[in-house]
């Protein structure tokens, strides 16, 4: 027996493997086309057409060599509406739900939808995305990546008929294979898929090891097209001087004011462009597109991806006014790319918009007190996690993607430090509206909490509910119930012998027979109407068992005895007031948890 579980159980994680690693292929391989496309698109619409060649990341370069096109501030206040136009026909006529970022969508699915994605949205998000943010919007390419993983993850498991949770499972790996792969972050990719579901410090931990699979494979892939190093290249730095957590303290607070600042702004556009019904949706990303075209004709630099100037930032490369220009800058061209129905990611906005304002307090503080703030480009890095933190809810993960993006995990101390302050005070806001606060509060896992609470207690933390009842004698005549029938509203009926102890049960759905049968009614006991096999209770018994018995024969309430004597009845207990008590107890703990994140 041993021998063939230990079978059984290779195959099944075999199986589950290979399932794991076609995801992440999948998610690497269209990480490559996502790449090509974004490229593409930057060559033909900004080089070509207005001039435009925003600088790379270190970790990255042009695939296509640069045109000798002047630059044409005219054309960037154009592109991004041609964009818009052609990104909002190609979403809202085919997959509407490709609109927005696109990681809260797989979150929406994650906890709302059984992890189910329909086919063609994968395709729509990469095609529109790459429009809008090579035209000039403001955006990430971790949206449509994500997508991208977390749809062929959710096709997988419809074709093989896998259960809503093996569905949710192989979706999230997905998004981790998707999101790790695009920003060569492997190890954060699968933390961001199990952290990114909830506003609470939670992990769905189910997750953590299937995303690192995939992640791992699709990391691996996209390497293997464009090369092994980190997204962006950073100096060694290092955290030497503890008097430099002052300054850290400082950064903190100012990613938590631009952070709450960037999601009002980000949410107030959508809300905006969503209460306008005259116009159609498929034209408001051009809308936002022309928006963002403006902001680009005074501000080029806050178009498009920006990784490249948040390199030139680490390299203390960017004056104090640009960089401020960049963050918020940075703000609105993401809000009228993305918020008025434009697609792309938000994280790669977060990342430049964090580390240009790192920028800022690093240089002040550096010109300050030099001996302490040695490198202003330290705070740059710090400055990303801390500000995607800050509208994220995803503290521990994001410590991960910069340490994985930069290649420097020297300042793990400090930016430690940064994130947890940046999560604690600005944890009421997230730029990703479709996490729920916690476990209990998704439907993904209700029928989870309904066992583990119920678990937790027993019938006697019930028993002032449990309701006294009248016993009936077992030689009773029928035709004396009747009697007694008429004036009680009892519909259970435990029956008793001659000691009174509980022998038998009956409910009235069980004396029909009798009561539309006058010929017997004088002939019949109540010990014949009852049954002598009782499912019944006992005070020390967990609610979760008890809910079962309930459910094992339909019925609605059920005999409580006492433990040592089963024929010593203490009352009746409702399956109502059981879930009365649940429900209780669930309101509860949320509101505690409420009240926990107000303060």
């Amino acid at each position: 027996m041993k021998d063939k579980l230990a079978r059984l159980n290779v195959a099944q994680a075999t199986r589950w493997s290979f399932y794991f690693v076609a995801i992440g292929l999948i998610a690497g391989l269209g990480s490559i086309a996502f790449h090509y496309l974004c490229q593409l698109g930057i060559h033909y619409f900004l080089d070509m057409a207005a001039g435009y060649r925003p600088p790379p990341p270190a970790g990255e370069h042009h695939l296509l060599p640069s045109t000798s096109v002047p630059f044409n501030r005219w054309m960037l206040l154009i592109l991004p509406a041609l964009g818009g136009i052609l990104s909002g026909w190609l979403v809202y006529t085919f997959a509407p739900e490709a609109e927005g970022h696109g990681t809260d969508a797989a979150i929406n699915s994650y906890h709302n939808k059984g992890g189910f994605i329909r086919g063609r949205v994968p395709f729509v998000k990469t095609i529109a995305s790459a429009i809008t943010l090579t035209t000039g919007g403001s955006g990430g390419r971790e949206g449509p990546i994500a997508q991208i993983g977390a749809g062929f993850g959710s096709f997988l498991a419809t074709k093989l008929k896998l259960s809503d949770r093996e569905r949710r499972i192989m979706m999230a790996a997905g998004v981790g294979a998707g999101v790790g792969s695009i920003f060569r972050a492997p190890l954060a990719g699968a933390l961001f898929a199990a952290e990114v579901l909830y506003r609470d410090p939670d992990f769905e931990s189910e997750v953590i090891i299937p995303a690192g699979i995939s992640s791992v494979v699709a990391y691996c892939v996209f390497c293997l097209r464009f090369g092994w190093g980190s997204l962006f290249s950073s100096p060694p730095f290092n955290f030497q001087n503890p008097l430099e957590l002052g300054p850290y303290l400082v950064l903190a607070l100012v990613l938590v004011i631009t952070g709450i600042f960037y999601v009002k702004t980000f949410y107030g556009t959508i809300h905006l462009f969503e209460s306008i019904k005259k116009i159609p949706n498929h034209i408001k990303p051009a809308i936002g597109g022309l928006l963002t075209g403006i902001v680009g004709f005074f501000l080029p630099h806050t178009l498009a991806f920006g990784y490249g100037f948040a390199q030139k930032a680490i390299d203390n490369e960017l004056a104090i006014p640009f960089l401020i220009s960049l963050a918020l800058g940075k703000v609105l061209t993401t809000s009228f790319s993305i918020g008025s129905g434009g697609s792309g990611g938000v994280f790669g906005p977060s990342i430049v918009i964090g580390g240009a304002m790192g920028g800022v307090v690093g240089q002040i503080f550096h010109a300050i007190m030099p001996t302490v703030v040695t490198e202003p480009g330290a705070f740059v890095v710090v400055g990303m996690a801390g500000f995607f933190t800050a509208v994220s809810n995803t503290p521990i993960s994001t410590i991960i993607f910069v340490s994985e993006m930069t290649n420097s995990y020297h300042l793990l101390l400090p930016s430690l430090l940064v994130c947890s302050v940046a999560y604690l005070a600005s944890r009421r806001y997230t730029i990703f509206h479709r996490q729920v606060q916690s476990k209990v509060d998704s439907p993904a896992h209700a029928g989870d909490f309904f066992v583990d609470i119920l678990q937790t207690f027993r019938v006697n933390d019930l028993m002032p509910l449990v309701q006294k009842v009248s016993l009936i004698p077992q030689d009773m005549p029928f035709v004396a119930f009747k009697r007694y029938f008429s004036e009680t509203k009892q519909h259970y009926f435990p029956v008793m012998d001659e000691e009174k102890r509980l022998v038998g049960i009956f409910s009235i759905n069980d004396i029909r027979g009798v009561l539309f049968a006058p010929e017997i009614e004088q002939l019949v006991v109540m010990k014949d109407v009852g049954t002598s096999d009782i499912i019944l209770t006992t005070p020390e018994e967990d609610l979760n068992t008890v809910l079962k018995k309930f459910t094992t024969r339909n019925i609605d309430s059920l005999p409580v005895v006492r433990a040592d004597d089963h024929g010593i009845l203490l009352g009746m207990l409702n399956r109502r007031e059981v879930i009365t008590f649940y429900n209780q107890k669930v309101d509860e703990m949320k509101s505690r948890r409420q009240a926990f994140s107000e303060n």
